[in-house]
């Protein structure tokens, strides 16, 4: 029988060890395939299992878990009269950063909200910011304000928004705008054209989103990439903290996926 010393042994192991250690994840694998664990050192915790609906709340006709991905889905037989969200359960963030895959549709409209309030006597519904996301992506990027203010920041702008009427007041908004009483929406810098932006969104493919709601701040990236900034400095709309859900839009027959989503508070 063959006898190996215990040194050479100790050898033999280390080397086996080193070599099973180098073959971990490529750092070239790309983000849409990169899979995180529940939660990391930067922050970050996993909001989503990719196995249940656990901790998110919404029409279980429209949303579902199917391949580790949150899927909203409008059918044929199964449209809409009005938006819907699956709202996250966990709490109602102020500042944040929140990390996550998308992929939908070409006819898909969708987007992510936060610092949003349900709305009253519409179930699954939410008020608020929104990191609009569609499948063409005329839009995907821009901040768009649920129910409220709407467009605050189209692809490639940062944008200040200034104290303006209460919009709930019927009338005043755009009475206002009219007459220049208010300096509602200024833009102060183009970050891009929205054709280059959008060179970087892939069609029907996983694409990130990146929020950072910060104080009045709110950015949002797309691929790594800033498409649009808010300075909200209007006191009687904006809101500093909320609801976080994702949405389903009225309209023709769409899919909507999201995974690895993440959720830093600040």
């Amino acid at each position: 029988m063959l006898r190996v010393s215990r040194r050479y042994s100790f050898l033999a192991f280390t080397l086996v060890a080193a070599v099973m250690s180098s073959c971990g994840p490529s750092s070239s694998d790309s983000a849409g395939d990169a899979k995180e664990p529940a939660t990391n050192d930067d922050g970050f915790v996993q909001i989503f299992d990719g196995k249940s609906l656990n901790n998110w709340e919404g029409d279980t006709t429209l949303w579902r878990v199917e391949d580790g991905n949150l899927v909203g889905e409008i059918t044929p037989d199964n449209l809409l009269k009005r938006n819907s969200f699956i709202i996250w359960q966990g709490g109602t963030p102020a500042d944040f950063e929140l990390k996550a895959e998308f992929r939908i549709t070409e006819t898909g409209n969708s987007g992510v909200n936060y610092r949003s309030e349900p709305v009253e006597d519409v179930p699954h519904a939410l008020r608020g910011y929104q990191a609009d996301i569609d499948g063409r992506h005329n839009y995907t990027g821009q901040n768009y304000e649920e129910r409220k203010r709407a467009t605050l920041a189209y692809q490639g702008e940062k944008a200040v928004i200034n104290t303006q009427p209460d919009p709930e007041q019927e009338g005043s908004l755009r009475a206002a705008v009219k007459s220049n009483a208010w300096t509602v929406r200024e833009v102060t810098e183009r970050l891009g054209s929205q054709d280059s932006l959008r060179s970087l969104m892939k069609i029907n493919d996983w694409n990130s989103i990146h929020i950072i709601a910060k104080g009045n701040s709110l950015k949002h990236y797309v691929n790594g990439v800033l498409i649009s900034e808010v300075v909200d400095n209007d006191e009687v709309n904006r809101k500093m903290s909320g609801e976080l859900g994702v949405q389903v839009h009225v309209g023709p027959p769409m899919k909507v996926e999201y995974r690895n989503i993440w959720l830093k508070e600040l």
